[in-house]
């Protein structure tokens, strides 16, 4: 049996336009192997391929364990052990977890009939397997998405694999949970079980893979092994830029800050939470999950008010009891998940973008003036830089990066006082992660203050001014100012010295 599991020669084009030009890719069985690229640099549409979802251009050349593929479908491709994890998840909402994991499987025993004891041993068997927790019974619609995530991991992991394909598997999971992931892939690997890893965050990619592939504008940059890069060169080879990143210095105190929280409480989410904002501050918020950070983010919104405790603006001590009150406070609010809660995902560009300011450009007597929201939508959007045909497209046919400046840009033209940032870079390429801290650093520029919820360590050391761990619903530490490390804040946010927010 040869070395190579899988190898191609392929191109693909849609509507005359070439997204793969003659790519060449191969993966060796038991092989952990990473696929790196913008978004839009074709790495969904090989794995498309891969997966049988895409048929290529006539000319391809693919072959699986030796043997000349003709045609490679759906079921011939899981025919031949290749699943696929994608970003969407594919999970049944209404469903519980352990229904959600097993079903898979009882498909493919082709029975009518199943005793629910049946799929909760199946769901077990897998979540054991990975080491995790999750509630079995629960229906996956009233999830994280962090456990959404470890959802559609465990399924693909019922059945024999002998390429397991992850796009973007750990979008919403912590270091922590991470960790574990990659630790289940390694033992698949020793398994006989290879592995295709993609992932924009370049740490994961060091710490997993064995060999990269790169891919820009639909074309093969090369193939390298971990030692022959780096941080800097692998973003270069990616993008063609050299992208800098400068640390960030404490912004000065001032008498009355932007924001001041104090002994700020909600019974089961977080407790005596006491931080300041300053105008013009970046202040950083991380943790694992569960540490009460986007329940504190979303208390501040009006979304999950808090039982006691005051906020400031200004000075001024302002109740937050509802979205309209942060909003007519000054707050805005760019959440966690885009495609559930940030975007309405069958809508234009531009309606999605309008939803924030319609009431703000109605013309005269409240009428709607179509020419007034249409300039104003098609000037945030050339501001933003956002990439799509007209803000007549459907948002949902824009890449992650480009979704997310649209959020962005709608939540910014509020022209709010305070901007909260909860994971605004998850899912989405480097260029587009520098592009989002440089809007950051200009808006902070202008007298906005920014709070920037992330996993990413790296990303809040070069974005913001201060940093606040926390743990168990609770600040447990703050960081910043010159000598500061990945490591310092690393350490902060893994200790785990017990206790809760009750």
């Amino acid at each position: 049996m040869s070395e190579i599991f899988l190898s191609m020669i392929v191109s693909k084009s849609f509507s005359g336009v070439k997204v793969l030009d003659d790519v060449e890719f191969n993966i060796r069985r038991g092989e952990i192997h990473s696929l790196c690229g913008e978004n839009g640099s074709g790495k969904s549409t090989l794995v498309k391929i891969i997966s049988g979802v895409y048929q290529p251009d006539s000319g391809a050349r693919i072959e699986i364990d030796g043997a000349s593929v003709r045609h490679l479908s759906s079921i011939e491709s899981i025919h031949h052990g290749i699943q696929v994890i994608y970003q969407d998840l594919a999970l049944f909402p209404t469903l519980s977890v352990a229904e959600n994991i097993a079903i898979g499987q009882i498909l493919a025993r082709g029975k009518s009939l199943v005793r629910k004891e049946t799929m909760r041993a199946l769901a077990t068997r897998a979540v054991n397997h990975i080491g995790v927790k999750l509630p079995l019974d629960e229906p996956v619609g009233g999830l994280s998405m962090a456990d959404q995530q470890l959802v559609a991991i465990c399924r693909a992991f019922m059945s024999d694999v002998n390429l397991l394909i992850m796009d973007e598997p750990t979008t919403a999971l912590t270091r922590k949970e991470v960790n574990a992931l990659l630790n289940v892939i390694k033992d698949l690997q020793r398994n006989g079980t290879a592995s295709l890893f993609i992932s924009h965050k370049l740490d994961e990619i060091f710490d997993i893979a064995e060999r990269v592939t790169i891919l820009r504008d639909g074309c093969k940059i090369g193939t390298y092994n971990p030692s022959e890069l780096d941080t800097k060169r692998l973003s270069f080879l990616m993008t063609g830029k050299n992208l800098v990143y400068e640390a960030v210095s404490p912004v000065v105190k001032k008498d009355v800050p932007l924001l001041q929280v104090d002994g700020l409480s909600k019974r089961g989410n977080f407790r005596d939470i006491e931080f300041s904002l300053e105008r013009g501050e970046v202040l950083g918020i991380t943790g694992l999950l569960g540490s009460g950070r986007t329940e504190l983010a979303l208390a501040l919104f009006g979304l999950n008010p808090a039982d006691t405790g005051s906020i400031r603006i200004e000075g001024q001590k302002i109740v937050i009891d509802s979205v309209g009150t942060a909003m007519k406070s000054g707050i805005s609010y760019v959440p966690e998940n885009r495609l559930l809660q940030g975007l309405v995902l069958r809508q234009s560009v531009g309606k999605n973008f309008l939803l924030t300011v319609h009431r703000r450009l109605t013309g005269r007597f409240g009428l709607r003036d179509s020419r007034r929201q249409r300039a104003e939508a098609e000037k945030w959007i050339h501001d933003f830089e956002v990439k799509t045909p007209s803000i007549d497209s459907v948002i949902e046919t824009l890449s992650g990066g480009n979704q997310q400046r649209v959020v962005l840009a709608k939540w910014i033209a509020t022209n709010p006082k305070i901007l909260i940032l909860d994971s605004p870079t998850v899912g989405i390429d480097i260029a587009a992660k520098s592009s989002i801290y440089a809007t950051i650093h200009h808006l902070a520029s202008r007298g906005m203050g920014i709070i920037l919820i992330s996993d990413e360590v790296n990303e809040l050391m070069h974005t913001c001014n201060r940093i606040l761990v926390m743990q168990r619903g609770h600040i447990k530490a703050e960081f910043s100012g010159d000598g500061l490390t990945v490591q310092d804040v690393s350490s902060a946010i893994v200790e785990d010295n017990g206790g809760d927010c009750r």
